[in-house]
């Protein structure tokens, strides 16, 4: 413990210059290449070398600011640290064949849905002592956690959630955030009243597993004593009333998360779902100069007064694979999660929030009122989705999806398509 209490007081220090070693770190941001190389010239006996897999160094956004911060931690004890990286969509096909081929130990940033795929694979170090006494917030934990053991460190996490543009309301005569279904409903109708497409809403099967929440809202469990719930009379209301909002134009067809975006920048929808970290690409590409201020999030409206509103769970973790390694590449999870100066350097650059009451608290955090709504509002009751359980999770998601659509344009009816819907997660459950 000592020796991690000295790494991170040096490291509060050095995070603050973070910038200056930039030009360092991004000479080594290749797949395979190596951070901290130059400095290795004297191990000390405790941190040996280590290997961080991550998706971040393959985006150039995220690598001008993860390459320095593990330069730095590198430094401190002279080490190298490997940093195999993989764009997002292939990191997780990559990561479990090099874990599963035992081609790979380390630390890997990793999607929280992703959790349970790469526990299947029996390689995960429970790190659970990391975590004790770092102030990480209770719900941050809970991302990370996978049949009792702490599988993962939370390094940002947030939520998917309702984002309206507040000028467009008040012009739609809504002065206040809907708080049921039937207010929300109503708040549709105004908005198109004005012009604008009120919800954009996903409705291409790529993204339709948003369609997932909506279910919970009407109060399906989604898998409920090892079974899908889809085809029970709360998942057949939600695609019911959803099909009702694709049929009266309050959603609109052909949207995913990128198309939303685009629509919600150009003032052309009032109200669309994302994780905060996609309001930085709303604002770069928005009409209106403006438009930040008026970004405003809101929680799901819930069917009944009294209900919990459903939020989705979004975020990254660092994982440890044992392995060589594997003890230092622990206290770099524990450091990259934890430590207040280096998690409000990556908020400050990326806007990705924090994991620990202390970050959160921060001032920069506290300057940013989009932030702080999403957390007050939406991400205090974000939950896993429960497909995320079962290493086939993407192949359930895709399945409802698929159905969703065949309601949505009248392939099928909603009770016939929740019901193959519920067949088939039914059936990769095996």
């Amino acid at each position: 413990m000592s020796a991690q209490l000295s790494r991170r007081d040096l490291l509060r220090f050095s995070a603050i210059g973070i910038g200056a070693a930039a030009v360092a770190g991004l000479a080594g941001c290749a797949p395979g290449a190596t951070g901290g190389g130059a400095a290795a010239t004297k191990a000390p006996a405790g941190p040996t070398n280590f290997a961080f897999a991550s998706w971040g160094m393959s985006e150039d956004a995220t690598k001008a600011v993860l390459g320095p911060a593990v330069q730095t931690f590198a430094k401190q004890d002279a080490i190298t640290v490997d940093t195999p990286n993989y764009p997002y969509n292939d990191y997780l096909n990559q990561l479990t064949l090099q874990v599963r081929g035992g081609q790979f130990a380390g630390a890997a940033q990793l999607d929280v849905a992703w959790l349970s795929s790469l526990a299947a694979l029996g390689k995960l170090r429970d790190l659970g002592s990391y975590a004790k006494d770092r102030g990480y917030t209770t719900s941050a934990l809970t991302a990370g956690r996978f049949d009792d053991r702490q599988l993962g460190l939370p390094w940002t996490i947030a939520a998917i959630g309702l984002v309206t543009n507040t000028e467009l309301f008040e012009k739609a005569g809504v002065s206040k955030a809907p708080a049921t279904i039937a207010e929300f409903e109503d708040a549709l109708v105004a908005l198109k009243g004005t012009g604008v497409i009120p919800y954009a809403a996903s409705t291409k099967t790529a993204q339709l597993k948003d369609f997932i929440v909506w279910a919970q809202t009407f109060g399906s469990p989604i898998i409920e004593k090892g079974k899908a719930s889809f085809g029970d009379e709360a998942s057949v209301d939600a695609l019911t009333w959803y099909k009702k909002l694709f049929d009266d134009g309050l959603i609109t067809a052909d949207v995913d998360r990128a198309a939303a975006r685009t629509l919600f920048s150009q003032g052309k929808a009032a109200m669309y779902d994302d994780a905060p970290v996609g309001r930085a690409g709303v604002l770069k590409t928005a009409s209106d100069p403006d438009l930040g201020s008026k970004m405003a999030p809101i929680a799901r409206p819930v069917l009944k007064r009294g209900d919990t509103p459903q939020e989705l769970l979004w975020g990254h973790l660092v994982v440890v694979v044992d392995g060589d390694g594997a003890d230092t590449a622990s206290e770099f999870a524990q450091w990259i999660t934890s430590d207040p100066v280096q998690e409000v350097s990556y908020f400050s650059a990326l806007g990705l929030p924090p994991t620990t009451e202390e970050a959160l608290a921060a001032s920069a955090v506290q300057a940013n009122p989009f932030v702080n709504s999403f957390t007050e509002l939406v991400t205090k009751d974000a939950k896993a989705s429960p497909l995320w359980q079962f290493p086939q999770y993407a192949q359930m998601e895709t399945a409802v999806a698929e159905q969703v659509q065949a309601a949505l344009v009248g392939q099928a009816s909603p009770k016939d398509a929740m019901k193959r819907a519920g067949e088939a997660v039914n059936a990769l459950i095996g």
